[in-house]
């Protein structure tokens, strides 16, 4: 019995002689299959921390008030500028990686090498940025204290200006203070580095200055944090006060809810490992066209497909950057 081999004429070829879906080529489309599975995990993420923001929205931290600093402008309170900043550099990356792939449509190697340097350049800012950013926003600014419930209690002035913990209370030289090891007691129970002050201390801070008073995490009417009488402060303070929070981790949070630095640290790293995966790559993609890969193939579709990428964090971001400080 003899088998009659048939050639068509499609051998080797990626689509084998069928016509393209959406007229792309292989590497395209799996570059939008990786998009959308991408966009679907950060949909289920945004909505979880949609979720957890209505369910607490009488007590979430307001942006405003947590994201104010500005690199090499210390003291001056600029809510939500380097964040802009940040999103504007973001934009712009995407906006030469669209003259680098038009560039490259043209064969025009000189063009595409610049954008593309510049679309580094910005990967690299946004990224250097974000990093200032978790640093400041772990660092903390003002401190608080945590109540036995969990709660936050912050401290404002007669004017509801905040006040930090280092402006009105005195380190006790005298009082002995350890930290706890799993080799002390309790052999898998430890603690983390103990906080600047304790809840005594900032007891003994407040009640010698009478213009300082103390603020819940939970939201009045007016769109503001409640603030306290300067007995309410006192007697919340001594009963409640559990620990002293500077800054924010997985466990604490001194600018209110712990679920939002848990969000904040999970999300923004989430798209932040994107961005610096993009920017590898980029780089990547960059020497080869510096070495004229792209040129000698007559073809400069691998930009065309980091773009795709670099245009999918872009876009994002423009969500994270609306769910998490704008709303």
């Amino acid at each position: 019995m003899s088998t009659t081999v048939v050639n068509t004429g499609t051998e080797g070829k990626t689509w084998g002689g069928a016509t393209k879906p959406l007229n792309s080529s292989y590497g395209k489309m799996m570059m939008w299959f990786f998009i959308v599975s991408d966009a679907l995990t950060f949909s289920g993420f945004l909505a979880a921390y949609g979720f957890s923001r209505f369910k607490f929205i009488d007590s979430w931290p307001i942006a405003d008030e947590v994201f104010t600093h500005f690199p090499f402008l210390h003291g001056v309170n600029a809510p939500m500028y380097y964040v802009a900043f940040m999103t504007f550099v973001l934009i712009m990356s995407s906006v030469t990686m669209v003259l680098a792939v038009d560039a490259g449509h043209h064969l025009n190697k000189a063009k595409v090498t610049i954008y593309m340097f510049l679309t580094i350049i910005g990967g690299l800012i946004f990224v250097g940025s974000q990093a200032w950013e978790w640093g400041t926003f772990i660092k903390g600014d003002y401190g608080a204290v945590q109540t036995k419930g969990g709660n936050i209690l912050q401290f404002v002035d007669t004017e509801g200006h905040r006040v930090a913990l280092r402006d009105f209370v005195v380190v006790d030289a005298h009082a002995e203070r350890s930290k706890h090891e799993s080799k002390s007691g309790l052999w898998f129970v430890s603690e983390g580095t103990l906080p600047t002050y304790t809840v005594e201390e900032v007891i003994h801070g407040l009640e010698s200055h009478d213009n300082v008073l103390v603020r819940t995490q939970i939201i009045n009417e007016a769109g503001e944090k409640t603030v306290l009488s300067r007995a309410e402060s006192l007697k919340q303070i001594k009963q409640n006060g559990k620990a002293v929070v500077e800054g924010a981790n997985l466990y604490v949070n001194e600018y209110g809810s712990p679920l939002f630095a848990d969000f904040f640290f999970f999300i923004t790293g989430f798209h932040g490992f994107h961005v610096f995966s993009g920017v590898i790559i980029n780089i990547i993609i960059f020497f080869n066209v510096i070495l004229g890969t792209y040129e000698r193939r007559k073809n400069y579709e691998m930009v065309e497909k980091v773009g795709l990428y670099w245009h999918f964090v872009d876009l994002v971001w423009v969500f994270v950057f609306t769910f998490f400080y704008l709303v």
